[in-house]
């Protein structure tokens, strides 16, 4: 089928607003809001009403009609999913009172479907306007979702922040996000989140080939190697939030960025997306702030994701078993781990990968090799993790099908996504699970019912054929290796602006964005280039604040978002002339063992 247009989709009219000479707009058009929606009373812009108590409930918001939910709830349910997956809510780990905020801000929110130029699909950007936003003082938080998350992907970082200060906040799901396209249903998500068919507009209408059957995920799919443009959808979603505001409060127009602050902030991936946003030309952006980026940069020890990612999917199984049983803080399923990890290490000697006469000999080969490549045992420990959920393989699936800009039914691996019955093969969704992806997705399968077909599934080691394939696409010199690792090559970051603050958190935990490969490479890279680039290492944090839940991982790891909300205070300060220029520091932050977290173990700067 060939793609339907979007253009009607995609309102971009009017001309822009006038802007100083300083710092123009970059664009000629403007991009208006084709969804405004009021957020007061019990559903405010923050946690559409759940507040804390909601966002700890162990089940998600329900729909009153499972096959056909509203936009409201699927939006609750949203809400609810992305503070889950990224922040801590434990009862024991002092959200909402230690540190973070859940309070109850109402206003409006403006949404749309934007395009970059050249994009053959757009993203979602959706700016929240509080009631209370200050008008004396201008301000913007846009963000960018972490992971592949929805638009809402970073709600708990830049909406906990920045709403109840009085700000704006923009978020663009940087051409990801959850709008999944059900092939067998022709079935796609319209701009509120409700399903919707071909020839009306929908956030995402694949390329799909005669006879394709499964999903369609967007990030896979969109044929646009998002990540390459992941600096221009932050710009693009702040300049959207000017336009929201003239709409806002057209008493107090024009807003513009030479009388609108705005500072950038993301995690994970998001926080990459704010460092390719800092390096773009214009006196558009007053700082950034990045936790636990995934950026590619150059010089000693950078490394791209997917090298990363597909070395830790062969590797990583078969290494655990040379780290010391005690010292790994359980992957959920660890005892029924093990034998997948010690069948891993025979499938990798049999393929010559790892040296040695038994498993124990084997583990150490595989782990001396992830240590000549620059992995620390901290970041093993912690990517058990990433392993236990088979989190690697997901990554180096979606990534190497995003980076050869392959459609449906092209990956050269022959992976492909779809709802799964037990024995794991293919079959067609049903419309109650089609009707909450929106919600439920996190933007990268395995999960809310769409689980990954692998056509080169074979005994004993299932996943091997597989894995040794996405390797080979970092490795390899035949054509699909080459398009991949062009696609690859697209996403180098250069150094932030001359002059613009910006403060690189990390945890050094970090199991899978490992500082080594990514913050520490940038900010060397920064600095070689006289940038104002200040970086945070945060002690024995790890990647996902969401799992501090476990208690294993509450006891041995601080959160890092309370560390991100300290950089923002900091560079907010800063732009006001209350602080200095930010500068490295080491922070000796702790986990909160048996007991509730307490400021103390933060140790966050002052």
């Amino acid at each position: 089928m060939a793609r339907i247009a979007l253009a009607a989709a995609l309102t971009v009219a009017l001309a822009a607003c006038g802007s100083s000479p300083t710092r123009p707009m970059s664009q000629d058009t403007v991009i208006e809001p084709q969804r405004v929606t009021e957020h007061r009373g019990s559903d405010d812009l923050l946690t559409a009403g759940l507040g804390l108590a909601g966002l700890q409930a162990m089940t998600p918001p329900g729909f009153a009609d499972a096959v056909h939910p509203t936009a409201a709830e699927l939006r609750r349910r949203a809400l609810w999913n992305n503070w889950r997956g990224i922040a801590d809510l434990s009862a024991t780990g002092g959200y909402g009172g230690v540190y973070g905020s859940v309070a109850s801000v109402p206003g409006r929110e403006y949404s749309a479907l934007a395009k970059v130029p050249g994009a053959k699909q757009p993203h979602r950007v959706l700016v929240q306007v509080p009631d209370g936003f200050d008008l004396q003082r201008r301000c913007v938080v846009v963000a960018a979702s972490s992971g592949s998350r929805g638009v809402y992907g970073a709600i708990a970082v830049a909406g906990a922040w920045g709403l109840p200060k009085g700000c704006a906040v923009a978020y663009t799901d940087k051409g990801a996000g959850t709008d999944y396209f059900d092939l067998d249903a022709q079935a796609g998500t319209r701009e509120d989140g409700t399903a919707g068919a071909p020839g009306e507009p929908l956030a995402f209408i694949p390329d799909v080939p005669a006879g394709a059957t499964g999903v369609s995920v967007k990030h896979a799919h969109s044929q646009d190697n998002p990540e390459a443009d992941w600096g221009r959808h932050v710009k693009q979603a702040a300049e959207f939030a000017l336009s929201a505001l003239e709409r806002a409060f057209p008493q107090a127009a024009p807003f513009r960025f030479d009388n609108t602050r705005v500072i950038a902030v993301g995690i994970s991936n998001g926080g990459g997306a704010v460092l390719r946003a800092a390096e773009l030309d214009g006196d558009w952006l007053d700082a950034v702030v990045a936790g636990e980026p995934n950026v590619h940069a150059e010089g000693p020890g950078a490394r791209s994701l997917y090298d990363y990612t597909t070395e830790a999917a062969l590797l990583m199984p078969c290494a655990l078993l040379a780290l010391p049983a005690d010292s790994l803080p359980q992957p959920p399923v660890r005892a029924q781990a093990e034998p997948l990890w010690q069948a891993r290490c025979a499938s990798l000697k049999a393929a010559g990968l790892v040296e040695g006469a038994d498993v124990a000999a084997q583990a150490r080969s595989a782990h001396a090799r992830l240590r000549e490549h620059g992995w620390t045992d901290q970041a093993l420990t912690a990517g058990a993790l990433s392993v236990g959920f088979d989190l690697w393989r997901a990554i180096a699936v979606t990534y190497a099908s995003a980076y050869g800009r392959y459609g449906v039914g092209e990956h050269p691996c022959g992976y492909a996504f779809a709802a799964l019955n037990p024995d794991f093969s293919a079959r067609a969704a049903a419309p109650a699970e089609r009707a909450a992806w929106w919600a439920d997705g996190s933007g990268i399968p395995p999960g809310a019912g769409v689980g990954i077909v692998d056509t080169r599934l074979a005994a004993p080691d299932f996943t091997l054929p597989g894995l040794q394939c996405l390797r080979a696409l970092n490795d390899g010199d035949d054509e699909a290796a080459q398009r991949v690792q062009r696609g690859i090559a697209e996403l180098r970051a250069r150094p932030p602006r001359a002059g613009l603050p910006v403060i690189v958190v990390h945890g050094s935990d970090d199991g899978l964005v490992p500082p080594a490969f990514s913050s520490a490479p940038y900010v060397a890279q920064a600095k070689a280039a006289g940038r104002e680039v200040a970086y945070w290492q945060v002690r024995n944090a790890q990647h996902f604040d969401g799992f501090l839940a476990l208690p294993a991982y509450a006891a041995r790891y601080a959160p890092l978002l309370p560390h991100v909300y300290a950089a923002l205070d900091h560079v907010s300060a800063q732009l006001d002339g209350q602080a200095t220029r930010a500068a490295d520091q080491v922070i000796e932050a702790r986990g909160r063992g048996a007991g509730k977290l307490e400021a103390g173990q933060l140790a966050l700067p002052r």
